[in-house]
């Protein structure tokens, strides 16, 4: 959930390889960084970040970054970026920074219509793949509904075009991912499904709903977490997981561009459940040529 570290994600790691399974690509998500716009590892959870990616790298992993479009306001990014016309304005607040508000919190926004804001925002991206050897990014957050009606940027475009702008960053990376797009259909990028909650209902639409993506040109598709990548579902009363569910997802997964795991199955499955998730992944195994051509 929001508590990425360091001694975690290695431990995260090795666990996939003495349960049996091969290494693939591993996302770091969300509080891995300082704060949202200050796009470098936070000391007291990575202490050492170039060792840790060191060691991923050795055992086989590549490593995504999850990045997003917002900036915290009490940061010197901020301030700078706000000096220098980066950052989205409000039309309701005299022209002030949009403090928008998201699934955490309120922080200002790139006005990805200038370039101060996309050069600054490749210019970190870059330097943690320089400094570090980050092999791509998982752009989250692009929505179109985070770009309001009383938005000021420099150059007055649609909210959809505003999400488009963001996913054309990604394009740079060799490893990208993102759930928000316009009009990228064909683009070398990765599209997966908006979060699913970890229920029946959320498992039915996953065949239709890549199927749809398709159909719509977006070929390098996935289909969230297997077993769901709603967050919230996981939280409290509600963390009581499925294990027939979870294999169940996995399935629909198995012959997919993608499958992605966030929950260990070796952690939350019986010994017959979890078996039947090796199945799976031996099966996909042989399918790989396939999937890659």
């Amino acid at each position: 959930n929001y508590n990425q570290n360091q001694e975690d994600v290695l431990k995260y790691a090795h666990a996939i390889i003495s349960n049996g399974f091969e290494p693939g690509v591993l996302m770091i998500d969300d509080t891995w960084q300082e704060n949202y716009g200050v796009w470098d590892f936070n000391p007291r959870k990575f202490p050492a970040p170039k060792k840790m990616m060191d060691e991923l790298h050795g055992m086989g992993f590549k490593v995504m970054l999850w990045v997003c479009p917002f900036v915290s306001a009490d940061s010197k990014e901020y301030r700078d970026l706000s000096a220098k016309g980066g950052l989205l304005k409000d039309s309701k607040n005299n022209g002030e920074s949009l403090m928008m508000k998201w699934w955490n919190g309120f922080s200002a926004e790139l006005d990805l219509t200038n370039p101060v804001a996309v050069n600054w925002f490749q210019g970190r991206l870059d330097y943690l793949q320089d400094r570090y050897g980050v092999d791509g990014y998982k752009l989250d957050a692009g929505d179109f509904e985070y770009y309001p009606p009383n938005i000021i940027s420099m150059k007055q475009i649609t909210a959809n075009e505003h999400s488009r702008l963001f996913a054309t960053i990604g394009l740079k990376y060799p490893l990208n991912e993102y759930r928000a797009c316009w009009k990228m259909g064909g683009k070398p990028l990765v599209q997966r499904l908006r979060d699913k909650e970890h229920n029946w209902v959320d498992i039915k639409k996953l065949i239709p709903d890549m199927l749809l993506q398709g159909l719509v040109g977006y070929a390098y598709s996935c289909p969230d977490m297997i077993g769901g990548g709603e967050i919230s579902s996981f939280w409290g009363e509600k963390n009581n997981l499925d294990q027939d569910l979870i294999v169940r997802s996995a399935q629909c997964h198995g012959l997919m561009p993608m499958m992605q795991f966030s929950v260990a199955p070796w952690r939350v499955l019986d010994s017959v459940h979890f078996d039947a998730i090796k199945k799976v992944v031996a099966v996909r195994s042989r399918f790989i040529p396939v999937i890659m051509k």
